[in-house]
């Protein structure tokens, strides 16, 4: 990823470094932890929220989330934002995950594949809309905001779940 001036990405759910909670994951309850910001540049007009998995065993990692078109003013997602567009404010909307829902799709590694790490980014954009649909994949929302993004802050949580290779699907049914 290019450099870039950074801000501060915060949860009272997820800690920086630290294992995310069962209840966060597709394995159980499937719920979006809460993230807050601050500290952005005053030239941002919109905000990219995402969840990414570097570590899932394909050629490209794995989208859990993503939103984009997130009003400058929004700061917070509360728990759960991440069930629907419903719970979003203003024009900010999901892509679809690469589970293919347009929602939070939690972590699901595959047994005993170790630990995978998973990245929150809010990156500060300098545009009020991508212009993008609900169509547009996570990577293409991720392409467009690479020319409009003037700060980044970042989270980084892990999970695993024990067992042999093999034994559990990284995919089930979204929820």
């Amino acid at each position: 990823m290019p450099a870039l001036p950074s801000f501060t990405l915060a949860s009272d759910d997820v800690a920086d470094g630290g294992r995310l909670a069962d209840r966060f994951t597709g394995v159980h309850d499937n719920i979006s932890p809460e993230l807050h910001w601050s500290g952005f540049p005053q030239e941002t007009r919109s905000f990219v929220v995402s969840c990414f998995d570097p570590d899932a065993p394909t050629p490209a990692g794995w989208w859990h989330w993503t939103v984009q078109d997130l009003d400058v003013s929004v700061t917070s997602l509360p728990q759960g934002a991440g069930q629907s567009d419903l719970t979003l404010e203003g024009a900010a909307f999901h892509a679809a995950n690469d589970a293919g829902t347009h929602a939070w799709f939690g972590p699901y590694p595959p047994a005993g594949d170790g630990e995978h790490r998973y990245v929150f980014a809010v990156l500060a954009l300098d545009v009020e809309t991508l212009g993008l649909d609900d169509e547009a994949s996570p990577t293409s929302v991720a392409f467009a905001s690479n020319e409009h993004c003037i700060a980044r802050a970042t989270l980084t949580a892990t999970y695993s779940l024990p067992g042999e290779p093999g034994a559990a699907p990284y995919l089930k049914e979204a929820q």
